[in-house]
C-alpha cells in the first residue's frame, strides 16, 4: 500500500481534509481505507461537490457522505472485463481487491488507454469578459492587453477557449475594449483554430456585466461566462449537469478557499465571559471564481449603456426570486491569474 499512500484516504478524514489531497495530487479520486489499512470505499470529487451543495460542513467525516456502492474489481476478475468497466465509468482508476478487502493492485487509466478520457460533450456559446486594463498585471499589461498574455505556447486566453473546446463548444463571443484591436488582429491572425468568434465592444467600460446587454437577441440558448483571467479544473459538463436539474437562472462557480488562522481564538459572552477557545483554526469559504452558466432571459435584466457588475445582476436576480446556485471547485482547480504574483506562480 505504500506506493498508493498518495491516493489513500482514512474513512475518519474530514471533507476538508480529501479535497486538499485531490489537490496535491491532481486527482479527482481517492482510496478510502479504514484503520487497517483495508479497502473501505472510493470517494470522488462529485461526492464532496454534492455534499457542500447539500451544506454539510467541510469538517464532515468523509465516511458520512460515501455512496452506498462503487465499483471495484477482485483478483478473480476477467481483465476485458475490468478494462470495460474503467471505459465505461470514466474512472480515474480501478483497485483490485482480495476476499479480506486488502488491495492488492491498483489499475489506472493511463495503464490501459492511450488516449485521455473524452470529454462530456454539449456545444452551448460562451462569452469571454476581455475587456478590462488589467490593472494588477502591470506592467504587463502597459504593453499587452491581458487576454492575449502567454501561458506556455499559448495565451491566457486559448487556454481558457481550448478548455471550453474540448466540450465540442466552438461559439465564442469576446468582449473587449482595452487594446481592443491587438486582441482582433491576434485572432485574425491565427491558423487551424477550431472556433469561431464574435467580438462585442464597449466604447467605454461598462463593469463586469454591462457590456452583457450588448448581446441581447443574439444568444438565445443556455451560455457560459468566464473571466479572461481564470482557470477552472473540472469537467464543465457537471457544473452544467447541476445548473440543468435545479432549473438554476444562473449557477456561479464557487472555489472553495482555507484559510488557517495561526492563532488560538476566543469567543466571549455577556460581561466579557469565555464562551468559547478554538486552538488555530480553519477557515473555509466559497469565493467567486469568475465562472458562470446563465439562461438567455437573464441578458434583458442587464441595462443599456450603463455600468453595471456581475453582483448587480446577481443581487437582482435574487431579489426577484430567481434562481441563483452555487457550484464548488476545490482551491486547486481554481487558478487567478490575473494578478502579477499569480501569473507568475503558474509559469514557473
Amino acid at each position: 500500500m505504500i506506493q498508493y499512500k498518495e491516493i489513500s484516504i482514512y474513512k475518519e478524514a474530514a471533507i476538508s481534509d480529501a479535497l486538499k489531497q485531490m489537490d496535491a495530487v491532481k486527482k479527482k479520486l481517492l482510496l478510502v481505507l479504514n484503520k487497517d489499512f483495508t479497502f473501505h470505499s472510493l470517494i470522488s470529487i462529485g461526492d464532496i461537490q454534492r455534499a457542500i451543495i447539500a451544506n454539510l460542513p467541510v469538517t464532515t467525516p468523509i465516511y458520512k457522505i460515501l455512496r452506498d456502492e462503487v465499483m471495484v474489481a477482485h483478483i478473480n476478475d476477467n481483465p476485458e472485463e475490468i478494462k470495460n468497466h474503467i471505459r465505461q465509468k470514466r474512472n480515474d482508476f480501478m483497485p483490485v481487491i482480495d476476499a479480506e478487502n486488502n488491495i492488492v493492485n491498483i489499475i489506472f487509466w493511463e495503464d490501459l488507454f492511450k488516449e485521455r478520457q473524452s470529454a462530456i460533450q454539449f456545444n452551448l456559446p460562451v462569452v469571454i469578459m476581455a475587456g478590462g486594463r488589467g490593472s494588477r498585471l502591470k506592467p504587463l499589461t502597459n504593453v499587452i492587453p491581458k487576454p492575449l498574455i502567454p501561458i506556455n505556447e499559448k495565451t491566457i486566453i486559448e487556454d481558457i477557449m481550448d478548455r471550453f473546446v474540448i466540450h465540442g463548444c466552438h461559439q465564442f463571443y469576446l468582449s473587449i475594449n482595452y487594446k481592443a484591436e491587438l486582441i482582433r488582429y491576434y485572432f485574425d491572425n491565427l491558423n487551424n483554430v477550431s472556433y469561431s468568434i464574435d467580438y462585442f465592444q464597449e466604447e467605454k467600460p461598462l463593469g463586469t456585466a454591462g457590456s452583457l446587454s450588448m448581446l441581447k437577441g443574439k444568444i438565445n440558448q443556455t451560455f457560459f461566462v468566464s473571466n479572461c483571467d481564470i482557470l477552472i479544473d473540472q469537467d464543465y459538463s457537471e457544473i452544467l449537469k447541476y445548473h440543468r436539474e435545479n432549473k438554476n437562472d444562473i449557477t456561479i462557480v464557487a472555489a472553495l478557499k482555507h484559510y488557517s488562522i495561526p492563532y488560538g481564538t476566543i469567543e466571549t459572552s455577556d460581561n466579557g465571559q469565555l464562551a468559547k477557545l478554538t486552538e488555530k483554526p480553519e477557515l473555509t469559504f466559497k469565493i467567486n471564481s469568475g465562472m458562470y452558466i446563465i439562461e438567455p432571459n437573464v441578458i434583458n435584466k442587464v441595462p443599456t449603456d450603463k455600468v453595471f457588475h456581475m453582483t448587480d445582476l446577481i443581487d437582482s436576480m435574487v431579489l426577484s426570486g430567481s434562481k441563483v446556485g452555487v457550484f464548488p471547485v476545490s482551491e486547486g482547480s481554481w487558478e487567478d491569474i490575473g494578478e502579477l504574483r499569480g501569473y507568475l506562480n503558474l509559469i514557473k
